[in-house]
């Protein structure tokens, strides 16, 4: 059997030079008794040569290495195949481009913060913020325009994304001049209302860039039309309850709340009343004036809350978890076949044919990874084709390479990038007798375990309240981090997560503690400074990696991680744009002054509003909850958000307002509590399922990992004939057991989730697979969903579906078909 190889530059080991072959020609020749891991016979290896392959144009290359960079980021616009608009393309996705979109939708967005109204001393005048709105929107109409140019034309139009962003230009246009006319032109105005600010944040959703948020997003549109079945038989219930309220309460004229406000007199204020007793905020305020006149009463409020509540709410989370599994299946499946359309795209334009196979040679594979990494090493892209030239034929079939965008997404270390600076700027020091001592002990699994049981002696002594202790722990901590950054060098130490935690937290806890002795701990000010050191604490965490029964919870919130970062984006749409209708509703209306009684009574200061006189609202000081700028309308919609007490702080605004100001606190609770937190919670409910059954199956692998650990190219692989390259030689060797570092001994352990590879050992070039523990959740559900697929399965006929819309490419793309 033939034992795997792996790439070594730089090895000195010496080998029999009739061990050398070519990585080229010479391996056309090779020994036909090779015989292929699988068993089956090398002898029908395929024989080429540059001159069977006729060079490829730049712009067939250019179009090549452009669908495979898209398969690899995940991108699915539609462009000309043309060479100048594929260049075009390319500058489009230029990161330059990309990072300035984001630049100028994050101005955008905090317009909000200096535009009337705003805090005192933050407004700017009304012709510096039209201006900056200008040369946003300036270059939003830009990248829309070269997003067109781009796009196939009948596909941009079709495209929901690109209208809405131009809807949302030619709106936010019409409004700027619309308010600059009235603002200018009418005598004494009133406060002109800029509605179109609530459109900001479609920006976000809608560039292609947002490709993640839009992503959610998706997921609740196609979540929303699946419950609402369910959501309808809960309104229904809840108006049929209302009626019975209406006939039980409201013609008993003793029934009256506690502030003297009519009990279920009114149809709609019992259907309001109803609705807030199923989120619990004033439960059992609504039912106390019925149940203190019978106590009989409480059974039409207990059997309300068992139907609405427990039974029609709990199907309508189960609702949602059941699509949003559903859909995020699709997602994945639809995304495998997106990339494995292109790749399909890519290898119709270089592949040929031979022995009635149509392959990627050597020759073409060559000229075309020069275009996909420019100034990569030969040794490099020679390195690639190995692992996906599986069968050993010195080219590559369409079934290999439809795993390029995969291989392309391992990274791939050289001897070099695994070295600490202070290696190659003191080498001899370094790999010095003492200092390759220090770095074994700091390397030891023990020395990791000594410092956890220190952490757990420093929390002792903090909730002991022994002070005299922080210097030394703090010395000693400082000792740790220091070693570790001296061992893996910099780059490596801050890529964990708890080496960077530990930074911080030591770090900052050192700075303080040094401020306090110089300037004095005497000065009450700065002994909140000492809330840094108890940050320390949380260093235990770490300590419940290593136990198995907190092992999925932990891992789960690492995996989550990105994500929670993508849903924030979604959360910060809606409380854009509830906070911006909300500021021009509600504004002015509600203002803090106090609660100096004396003061309020003598100047009629109840929150700025005679109307909230004694009042809930304002007994239960709620007047700085209000929207008289965007900062405190995000923290009152985080209040209702939380739910507690939200019905008391719409009631502050109805009484200002109207009734009908509770048609705006019930769409935002229906649309950020109901639907988007409980497809949050299906969301971290599936990655917490998937996780708990990771830990209980073998780690699951794409095709491209497998095949890198059975040719031993990974960190820590096991013993393996190495090829030595010079020139274009591979000169095959024998090397050492390579040492098998900590983390690959445990993959996938948690508890070793703060400690680094030992790199010090390896040779040449080398791939550095991630444990699952580091995975996105969307990669992991990918690989698992990948395997239901076959290989060839590109995707329907038709369209993928509605993620990729505007993705037409034919299964069977044929050369002439892109060119």
């Amino acid at each position: 059997m033939e034992e795997p190889v792996i790439v070594v530059v730089g090895d000195r080991t010496t080998a029999d030079s009739s061990d050398k072959i070519s990585t080229e020609t010479a391996s056309d020749t090779a020994d036909s008794s090779d015989v292929q891991k699988n068993g089956k016979d090398k002898s029908h290896r395929i024989h080429s040569s540059p001159s069977d392959d006729p060079e490829l144009q730049d712009e067939q290359l250019l179009l090549a290495a452009t669908l495979v960079l898209d398969a690899k980021r995940g991108r699915n616009m539609n462009f000309k195949k043309d060479d100048k608009h594929v260049k075009s393309y390319q500058v489009y996705h230029h990161f330059f481009f990309r990072w300035s979109l984001y630049f100028f939708i994050t101005v955008d967005l905090a317009l909000a913060l200096v535009e009337n109204p705003t805090r005192k001393g933050w407004q700017w005048p009304l012709w510096a913020t039209i201006f900056v709105e200008l040369i946003c929107i300036s270059f939003f109409i830009y990248r829309i325009v070269h997003a067109a140019y781009v796009t196939e034309t009948t596909e941009f139009w079709k495209d929901t994304k690109n209208i809405l962003v131009i809807s949302s230009i030619v709106l936010m246009l019409i409004d700027i001049i619309v308010f600059v006319i009235w603002t200018n032109n009418v005598e004494a105005p009133q406060r002109a209302i800029r509605w179109s600010r609530s459109l900001r944040p479609l920006f976000i959703v809608n560039f292609s860039d947002g490709k993640q948020v839009r992503r959610a997003f998706r997921n609740i549109r196609r979540t929303v039309p699946d419950i609402m079945n369910v959501l309808i038989l809960f309104f229904l219930s809840v108006f049929l309850f209302g009626l019975l309220a209406l006939k039980l309460f409201g013609k008993r004229q003793v029934l009256v709340y506690p502030n003297g406000h009519d009990y279920f007199k009114n149809y709609f204020d019992c259907i309001w009343d109803l609705y807030v007793l199923v989120t619990t905020a004033n439960d059992p305020d609504v039912m106390m004036p019925a149940y203190d006149n019978s106590n009989w009463f409480a059974l039409f409020f207990i059997g309300y809350l068992i139907i609405c509540l427990y039974i029609f709410m709990s199907i309508v989370l189960a609702a949602i978890y059941n699509n949003y599994k559903k859909n995020l299946k699709n997602e994945i499946r639809m995304s495998v076949y997106g990339k494995r359309r292109r790749l399909a795209s890519a290898f119709d334009i270089l592949k040929v044919k031979r022995q009635n196979h149509y392959v990627v040679t050597h020759h073409r594979w060559c000229q075309f990874m020069k275009k996909v990494l420019p100034g990569k090493s030969m040794t490099q892209i020679e390195l690639l084709m190995r692992v996906l030239d599986r069968d050993g034929h010195n080219c590559i079939s369409k079934q290999d390479f439809l795993n390029l965008a995969d291989l392309l997404n391992v990274e791939l270390t050289e001897i070099t990038d695994r070295q600490t600076i202070l290696e190659k700027t003191f080498p001899r020091m370094y790999n010095s007798k003492y200092s390759k001592c220090t770095q074994r002990i700091v390397r030891h699994r023990f020395f990791r375990y000594s410092f956890d049981f220190m952490i757990f002696i420093n929390a002792f002594f903090i909730a002991f309240d022994v002070d005299n202790a922080d210097w030394f722990f703090l010395s000693i901590f400082t000792v740790e981090i220091i070693l570790k950054m001296y061992t893996f060098g910099p780059k490596y130490f801050f890529i964990r997560f708890w080496n960077s935690f530990d930074f911080f937290v030591i770090g900052s806890a050192l700075i303080a503690s040094i401020v306090e002795v110089v300037i004095g701990a005497s000065n009450e000010e700065l002994r909140t400074l000492d809330i840094l050191l108890v940050l320390r604490v949380l260093r235990l965490i770490k300590l419940f990696g290593s136990i198995q029964r907190f092992k999925v919870v932990i891992t789960t919130i690492i995996n989550i991680g990105p994500s929670i970062i993508t849903y924030g984006g979604v959360i910060f749409v809606f409380y854009y744009f509830f906070a911006i209708i909300g500021i021009e509703i509600f504004h002015g209306k509600i203002h803090y002054y106090g609660y100096n009684e004396s003061v309020v009574e003598e100047k009629n200061l109840w929150c700025g509003n005679a109307a909230l006189k004694d009042s809930m609202f304002y007994r239960f000081h709620y007047c700085n909850n209000n929207f008289n700028d965007i900062l405190k309308a995000f923290v009152l919609l985080f209040e209702l958000t939380v739910v507690n007490q939200w019905h008391v702080l719409t009631s502050g605004f109805v009484m200002v307002t109207h009734k009908a100001a509770r048609i705006y606190f019930f769409l935002f609770h229906l649309t950020c509590v109901v639907i988007v937190l409980n497809i949050f919670t299906a969301f971290i409910l599936e990655a917490f399922i998937l996780e708990y059954s990771l830990q209980r199956v073998p780690k699951i692998e794409s095709q491209v990992e497998a095949t890198i650990k059975e040719l031993g190219l990974g960190i820590g692989g096991s013993k393996v004939r190495s090829k030595s390259v010079v020139g274009d030689t591979l000169e095959l060797v024998d090397n050492e057991q390579l040492p098998e570092s900590q983390d690959s001994q445990t993959d996938g352990d948690v508890s070793d989730t703060d400690s680094i590879e030992d790199f010090s050992n390896e040779k040449g070039l080398k791939f550095l697979l991630k444990k699952r523990s580091r995975k996105k959740v969307e990669v992991l559900l990918q690989q698992m969903f990948e395997g239901e697929i076959d290989p060839e399965d590109e995707g329907p006929s038709g369209r993928l579906d509605d993620l990729y819309p505007h993705d037409p490419l034919p299964r069977k793309m044929t050369l002439e078909a892109i060119t």
